[in-house]
């Protein structure tokens, strides 16, 4: 584990202090959105880049884990968000609409950084990625009218972009670069070790750029964000009880179980946020919610991958 890797919660925190910092200047705001796709797609390039493309094809012959992640985030998760989002946010359908788009959305970018890091499988979660992906926008209009009796309008433009430019691009460009250095192993090596600390150091800077543009949202709604840090944190206990659970009942191993947990866990709060800002311009209070999410997301996420780091060495010993 590098410096970087220790220092993970740290960076995050910090990322998301300076991103609402320097997003109190106008012209940073205004332009810091443009910055994240493409943040995501160079942390996603070189993700790719480390993984084996000969493990991503056996990943996709992995029935059992795929339809295991499909059922917890795609039929269990809606529950649960629905359950906590009545129990907690009922009396402010803006936030109730807005927990619910960030829990029934899984993460299919960032997500990988954790998996890597705790020692899970990433080559199998990057396997169920592009599915999670398609699921999540075509179903996130039916959840919404499900739980919530409001269905938004998805641009298939913004359907285009997330799946072309967010996924495909990245993955074609590892594709041709471990391609040109096909009979340069050593070179090839060389390069990616290189290029290694480089993931966590765009996707802290997408971070910055996330609260840049949203942050003063936040700052303008701080007496809401107690209402919503109770489910969220409620949220992630429970679910990730229940991968650990599901791992354990379908004798996955733990690099397995690892990766179910964070494909799982992790929420893809940068998708949602723009379907929210798409579908409800006038209802600034959703997007409130998501940008709340990350910010406490994030930090959740580092801790529980330093568990699950922990829960491995205790099984290897």
């Amino acid at each position: 584990m590098n410096l970087f890797e220790k220092l993970y919660t740290l960076i995050i925190f910090l990322a998301v202090i300076l991103g609402i910092g320097i997003g109190q200047v106008e012209l940073i705001r205004d332009n810091a959105e443009s910055f994240i796709v493409p943040l995501l797609v160079a942390m996603l390039y070189i993700t790719f880049l480390q993984i084996p493309i000969e493990e991503i094809k056996k990943a996709f012959k992995n029935i059992k884990f795929t339809y295991t992640s499909i059922i917890i985030n795609f039929l269990w998760t809606p529950i649960l968000a629905w359950l906590l989002a009545m129990v907690f946010l009922g009396d402010n359908p803006a936030l109730y609409i807005g927990f619910i788009m960030l829990m029934v959305t899984p993460c299919t970018d960032w997500y990988l950084i954790f998996t890597g890091i705790a020692k899970g499988n990433v080559a199998l979660s990057t396997a169920v990625l592009p599915l999670n992906l398609i699921l999540q926008v075509i179903l996130l209009p039916i959840y919404l009218l499900i739980f919530g009796g409001t269905i938004g309008v998805i641009e298939l433009s913004f359907l285009v972009e997330s799946i072309l430019v967010v996924l495909f691009i990245p993955l074609v460009l590892a594709y041709l670069t471990k391609m040109f250095f096909r009979n340069k192993q050593q070179l090839r090596e060389n390069f990616i070790s290189n290029l290694s600390v480089l993931p966590i150091i765009f996707l802290s800077l997408a971070i910055v750029a996330m609260f840049a543009s949203q942050g003063q949202l936040l700052l303008d709604n701080l007496d809401l964000m107690w209402k919503i840090t109770i489910p969220i944190l409620l949220f992630f206990i429970v679910n990730f009880f229940v991968g650990q659970k599901v791992g354990h009942l379908m004798n996955f191993p733990n690099s397995d179980r690892t990766s179910l947990s964070l494909t799982t866990l992790a929420r893809n709060s940068p998708i949602a946020l723009a379907i929210a800002m798409t579908a409800f311009p006038d209802q600034p209070l959703i997007a409130l919610t998501l940008v709340i999410g990350p910010l406490l997301e994030l930090p959740i996420l580092a801790i529980i991958t330093q568990l699950l780091l922990f829960i491995s060495k205790g099984k290897s010993t």
